[in-house]
């Protein structure tokens, strides 16, 4: 596994597992074990995945120290807030079976995010997180999150493949130091990426697949990413990753494949924060 430092020291896996739309909770405690078991040590759920108690299972069933896997959860929309989100910490760290977390993120940039920045700065300050962050961020919060808060936020994970690489958004995270880490990193199997020709062509000169070539990419990029599967085949395979390494003329290639490249970030449209905001955790 290789690491990248954030900016307050703390090391994080480059290439962690996880378990957004794995809603059947003995299906996402099986995946999560067989990640661990294949390497994997960095597990990114949410409390509106509502499988963090099959996380925290599957963590005590591994049989692995608590301090060998990096855990990342989120608050929502309607966890937002001073009051609120120290709520939402502690439920979900009952949830998921630990007294601290490594990660804990203000999952949309939407509700009372200063609020619920203080909560987990005060949390950070106490030792009961170790990195505190954002995601779904856009150039524009995440630069006034950098400049108006105490702490800069150390990771904004947001939506990124090689259909959508968010050149502007990593350009302005880098500004900052804050890390980039990509959710949805194969763009949810749409658009037949996995057929993509100029990815299987690269693919095919290194014995390895689209998917391997898609997170080789990220991490040469500088991304850090999270891949989801709950077939063992693929988690394995998705995990083999650190043996080979696409040469720059393959970089430039895939560079090219990026259907939206003016694009500052996620929709910020009104219609998106309504929608968004309905939901609850």
């Amino acid at each position: 596994m290789e690491y990248k430092t954030l900016n307050n020291g703390v090391e994080i896996p480059k290439l962690g597992f996880g378990v957004w739309q794995i809603f059947d909770q003995a299906e996402c405690q099986k995946s999560v074990e067989d990640a661990l078991e294949v390497g994997y040590r960095l597990i990114d759920t949410a409390a509106l995945y509502k499988n963090e108690e099959a996380v925290g299972q599957a963590i005590k069933a591994s049989g692995l120290k608590r301090e060998e896997i990096f855990i990342t959860t989120k608050a929502w929309i309607n966890q937002l807030g001073y009051d609120e989100t120290k709520k939402a910490f502690e439920e979900s760290l009952k949830k998921l079976g630990t007294d601290y977390l490594d990660l804990y993120l203000i999952h949309q940039p939407y509700g009372d995010t200063h609020g619920a920045w203080r909560a987990m700065a005060d949390l950070y300050k106490e030792g009961r997180i170790r990195a505190i962050g954002v995601s779904n961020f856009s150039t524009g919060r995440i630069a006034d999150f950098a400049l108006n808060t105490e702490i800069v936020p150390t990771l904004n994970q947001i939506e990124l493949h090689p259909y959508k690489q968010q050149n502007l958004l990593r350009k302005a995270n880098a500004e900052f130091g804050i890390a980039t880490q990509a959710w949805s990193p194969f763009n949810q199997g749409k658009d037949d990426i996995f057929k993509d020709v100029t990815l299987n062509s690269i693919a095919e000169k290194y014995g390895k697949t689209a998917a391997q070539v898609i997170l080789r990419w990220q991490l040469q990029n500088d991304i850090l990413t999270i891949p989801k599967s709950v077939h063992l085949d693929r988690i394995r395979q998705n995990f083999r990753v650190f043996d080979f390494e696409l040469s720059q003329n393959d970089l430039d290639t895939i560079a090219k494949l990026d259907r939206f490249p003016n694009n500052y970030g996620p929709s910020e449209s009104i219609e998106q924060v309504k929608r968004l905001s309905g939901y609850k955790a």
